[in-house]
């Protein structure tokens, strides 16, 4: 049956690629995006994300998390105790909020 399917889809790509549907799409000739973060998340939520970033409506959650990447890099370029000392209270705020908001949206899914 899994083949059965392999060989349907297959034959619909080729169809459209001997149709030039394929031509001109948004993105053609360029490398695919990074998604490497998607593979600890199951693939309802990574296409859910990837739909709504692509929309402009990121969630919270990673608004804050690209936050924290960032408080993170600022802080490994810190120069003194007292840049590092601001910039780990910033990393545990960002933290905390970040768990937070991923409790929130787990209990909102149910999950």
């Amino acid at each position: 049956m899994a083949r059965t399917f392999e060989r349907l889809v297959e034959q619909q790509i080729q169809k459209a690629l001997a149709e030039g549907k394929l031509r001109g799409l948004e993105g053609e000739g360029k490398p695919l995006p990074d998604r490497s973060g998607e593979a600890f998340t199951d693939m309802a939520t990574a296409v859910a994300v990837r739909i709504m970033a692509e929309a402009g409506a990121m969630p919270e959650e990673f608004k804050i998390k690209k936050l924290l990447e960032a408080a993170k890099t600022s802080y490994r370029e810190a120069e003194g105790d007292e840049a590092r000392l601001v910039a780990m209270a910033l990393i545990a705020e960002l933290e905390q909020r970040y768990n937070i908001a991923v409790e929130a949206r787990r209990r909102f899914l149910g999950s």
